[in-house]
């Protein structure tokens, strides 16, 4: 199967001719082949996004026929649900029952933002009798949307939405490791009627088609999910012409559970919050902090769950846990089990291939007890299967070890007590903050990270606001007194 770009309406290769293969995470067999951008392609899919935003009809368009585009959109996805979910089980090693949620999802980003930008008002202050001042939100200009290889298909939508109902054209580089769902959607946008050149994808490697789209000066809004240092090195690229910045980094958040918490549903959000996506999530709760007086009782039961969680392969509906996305990420991820055990952790369940799944990147759910805080396995994102789990006394040392490491995406809090909940929610040094609840998320809420999990924030009215501006009309109603310089 060959996977070309798609600019300006068009599905055309690298002007280069370069291209690169994708492997099957269930037997790291090649089966893809996918054109390589580079600079030039950057070039070709920056005009055209470039034209529609200046001459095209989509910047223009009153918001409800950009909603009415959106909502065919979502249909256009959730007719097409299952091919979608096969594709992302095969390119990714997602289990197919969490795939279908994911497609499902897509069509639901795309609806919520089409009742969002219909929705959204503009501020208008008056100042007296004598001055009305008012705001338009403009788009921002040509969007560059760089998209992770974990979830891609849901997460292009998360980003695409918005940026589509705010009026941006865009141009999105998907993920190298799992450009095959993303070939879907230029038959999608045709279908529902997105203008030519509004919508473009470049398919590459990120040091190059990535960097080429954060350089171009024609691109003034770059929204990036993926890890801190990709974070870093585009910042520093982006500097130069000061674009505007949405980036969802990484986490290694925590799960605390105190003893006066319901201990089964903890337990069951633990097991979920890591094991689930094949642990390959931002939001995983890959440090689970407990209380001293049940941490023996949970670490045996948490070990147990693990063990019985089916890994297996991605297109069983049966199967838990699938296949990571990569023989090198798998090698990374089996580089920190060892470098676990080898920083005297005590391995409880997992930690290493399942033996009836002799190819392919598989693990068995992996959890660590008795991680100190000085290990790298407790302060380093691994990205996978794998949890540690730590004791904790009092709620002073539950916080400090919360917020022990540079990331700061989400966490979770298991307890009873409403005092505590209330002290802990402002302390804890997180984007995001679920009490007594698995990851559950409204659209309407704001989604990003402190520290090194991002800056920015995305989800409802404060995903427009990245992709437009504002601009800001003040109209005398009266003759206001002006200084009258240069007379005598």
């Amino acid at each position: 199967m060959n996977v070309q770009h798609y600019i300006g309406g068009e599905h055309v290769p690298s002007v280069s001719g370069a291209t690169f293969t994708a492997l099957e995470p269930a037997n790291n067999e090649e089966y893809l082949t996918v054109s390589a951008g580079q600079a030039e392609d950057i070039e070709a899919a920056v005009a055209a996004a470039r034209k529609a935003f200046t001459e095209g009809p989509w910047p223009k368009m009153p918001a409800q026929q950009r909603a009415n585009v959106l909502r065919k959109i979502a249909d256009a996805i959730e007719k097409r649900d299952d091919q979608i979910a096969a594709l992302e089980c095969r390119d990714t090693g997602l289990p197919i029952t969490q795939a279908r949620g994911q497609a499902h999802r897509a069509a639901q980003n795309f609806r919520f933002f089409a009742d969002v930008i219909t929705t959204l008002g503009e501020d208008v202050y008056r100042v007296a009798s004598a001055q009305l001042n008012y705001v338009i939100r403009k788009p921002i200009g040509v969007a560059g949307l760089i998209t992770p290889w974990n979830t891609p298909f849901m997460l292009e939508t998360w980003k695409l939405a918005p940026a589509l109902a705010a009026g941006c054209p865009v141009i999105l580089k998907p993920a190298e490791w799992s450009p095959l769902s993303a070939s879907v959607l230029p038959e999608i946008m045709e279908e529902a009627g997105v203008p030519a050149g509004v919508f473009n994808i470049v398919h590459g490697i990120g040091e190059e088609a990535g960097a080429a789209l954060v350089a171009h000066p024609d691109v003034p809004i770059i929204s990036f999910t993926g890890e801190t240092t990709t974070g870093q090195i585009i910042m520093r690229n982006a500097a130069d012409n000061l674009k505007t910045l949405s980036m969802e980094l990484g986490g290694k958040s925590p799960l605390l559970v105190f003893d006066d918490a319901d201990l089964d549903r903890a337990l069951d959000a633990a097991v979920f919050g890591v094991f689930s996506l094949n642990g390959e999530r931002c939001t995983a709760s890959s440090r689970v902090l407990v209380q001293d007086t049940i941490y023996e009782e949970f670490v045996a039961r948490f070990a147990e769950r693990a063990s019985k969680v089916k890994v297996g392969s991605p297109d069983d509906p049966a199967t838990e846990l699938g296949a990571l996305v990569h023989p090198e990420h798998y090698a990374r991820v089996m580089e920190y089990v060892q470098i676990g055990i080898d920083e005297g952790a005590r391995l409880v369940a997992g930690g290493s291939r399942p033996d009836h799944l002799p190819v392919g990147n598989f693990l068995s759910a992996t959890v660590f007890a008795d991680v100190s805080p000085k290990m790298r396995i407790f302060q380093e994102e691994i990205f996978g299967p794998v949890v540690c789990v730590t004791p904790f006394s009092t709620e002073e040392e539950a916080l400090e070890l919360a917020n022990d490491t540079r990331y700061g995406l989400a966490a979770y809090l298991w307890t009873n007590n409403l005092r505590r909940t209330h002290r802990l929610a402002q302390q804890i040094e997180s984007g995001m903050l679920w009490v007594n609840s698995q990851n559950v998320r409204d659209l309407r809420t704001p989604f990003g990270g402190v520290k090194a999990s991002g800056l920015g924030r995305e989800g409802g009215k404060h995903s427009i606001d990245v992709y437009t501006e504002s601009h800001i009309v003040h109209v005398a109603t009266e003759d206001l007194p002006i200084s009258r310089f240069g007379v005598s």
